[in-house]
Formats: structure tokens, C-alpha cells, sequence
């Protein structure tokens, strides 16, 4: 590994990444205000952003020099991976710069059918030079992306997936075993909303914790406390 990309690596490590995204559906869905929830997370001492669409990172490099993981969420007809499916959204980010580029790494079937093997294996030879980040739902997924050579594990899609639904969240015993067997960085993502779950995913050596949700989505989090007055 280049200096550079372990410099970005140790800059996260015990590190707090918050996850600033908007879908088009929800309130907040503009480039602007992600930039400004990026700016926040900073100041609240934040160690990474995680954003998603060129255009917000774009926004989002104006507010922090934090490290960005970028994606670009799309849907295609043939398959249900929507996470950086595609070479074309692979080569957006490249183009607008992200230290790290994170894609769906589950064993489900990407557009035109095919493989993460191949996908990735083409991904790797086009950019060999830059940081990937695995978004796996189950163990399985993450101790196979670990030996594609992926540089980053990460939870994000258990609980997910069709072979995921159900399980327990966080998925600690994910985490668990990926930190153990993996020999890979593990970032702990998915369903971590409150402090005590961010730090027991901390004691479980994981390299970073990505929350999302419980911080820069007031429409979830509205919904969490108005199910508290309906039970």
C-alpha cells in the first residue's frame, strides 16, 4: 500500500464517519444542506463523511477536508444492487475524487448479470491505486471481499439482503468475526444509533464507526420518538 492511502486509513482509524445523505424523497435532499451537515459532523469532531452522488460530494469538499467515502446510489432494472453498481458510477467518483469508494459487496448478481468477482477484478486493474470499501451483509460476504482485496470491510448492507433479513442488529457477530479472520480493516455500519452501540462496536477493535440515521436523518429520527408516544 502506497503512503498516501495509509495516511487516509490511520486519519480514520478509531474514528467517528458520519453518514451525510438525502434521497430524493426525503426533506433534506439537497447538495447544500449535506454540505452543511458535513461541516457540522466536523465541528463536532467528526474523523470522515460518507456521501453519496457527485454533486453532494462536490458540496461537501467545500465545508471539510475530512476524508470522504463517496457512492452513487442507483437502481437498474436487472438487479438489486444499488451501491456503486456499475463501472459508469465507479468512474463518476473516480473523476470527482474520494479517498475511499465504497460498492455494494454482496453475492447478489450486479446489472447485466454480473459477478462481484469480475466487476471488482476490472475495477482493480482500471484503478489499482485507489482505496476500496466493501459493503457486505453477512460474514461470508466480507471474508470473500477481503480475498478479492478489498481494503475496507464494511457491515452496511446485513440485514439487507434476502439471505440477511432478520438478523440481529448491529450485527455484532459480524463484526466480530470479520475483526478476527478477516485481515482487513472492519468498519462497523448499519442500524449504530445510539452512543453505547457505537462503543461497543469501538471495544470490538474495528478500525471506524459510520452512523448515519441517528445524525443527519431528522425525519428517522422524528419517527424513533413518535413510536415512543404510540407505545
Amino acid at each position: 500500500m502506497n503512503q498516501k492511502n495509509q495516511e487516509i486509513l490511520d486519519s480514520i482509524h478509531g474514528k467517528l464517519i458520519v453518514s451525510c445523505q438525502a434521497l430524493p424523497e426525503e426533506p433534506l435532499h439537497s447538495s447544500f444542506i449535506m454540505g452543511r451537515m458535513a461541516l457540522a459532523a466536523t465541528m463536532g469532531g467528526a474523523g470522515g463523511i460518507r456521501a453519496n452522488t457527485v454533486e453532494d460530494i462536490a458540496e461537501i469538499r467545500k465545508n471539510t477536508s475530512l476524508p470522504i467515502i463517496g457512492i452513487i446510489k442507483k437502481d437498474y432494472p436487472d438487479s438489486e444492487v444499488y451501491i456503486t453498481p456499475t463501472m459508469a458510477e465507479v468512474d463518476a467518483l473516480m473523476d470527482c475524487g474520494v479517498e475511499i469508494l465504497a460498492m455494494d459487496a454482496t453475492a447478489r448478481k450486479r446489472p447485466g448479470g454480473q459477478s462481484l468477482d469480475d466487476f471488482f477484478r476490472e475495477v482493480k486493474q482500471k484503478y489499482p491505486e485507489q482505496l476500496f470499501m466493501a459493503d457486505c451483509a453477512s460474514p461470508e460476504d466480507g471474508m470473500h471481499a477481503a480475498e478479492l482485496g478489498f481494503d475496507l470491510i464494511g457491515t452496511t448492507m446485513a440485514g439487507y439482503t434476502d439471505y440477511t433479513r432478520g438478523v440481529k442488529v448491529p450485527p455484532y457477530a459480524m463484526i466480530k468475526k470479520l475483526v478476527l479472520e478477516s485481515g482487513k480493516p472492519v468498519i462497523a455500519e448499519g442500524h449504530i444509533s445510539t452512543p453505547e452501540m457505537l462503543r461497543h462496536a469501538m471495544d470490538m477493535n474495528v478500525w471506524a464507526v459510520v452512523v448515519g440515521s441517528a445524525i443527519t436523518r431528522p425525519y428517522e429520527i422524528t419517527k424513533t420518538f413518535m413510536k415512543a408516544l404510540e407505545d
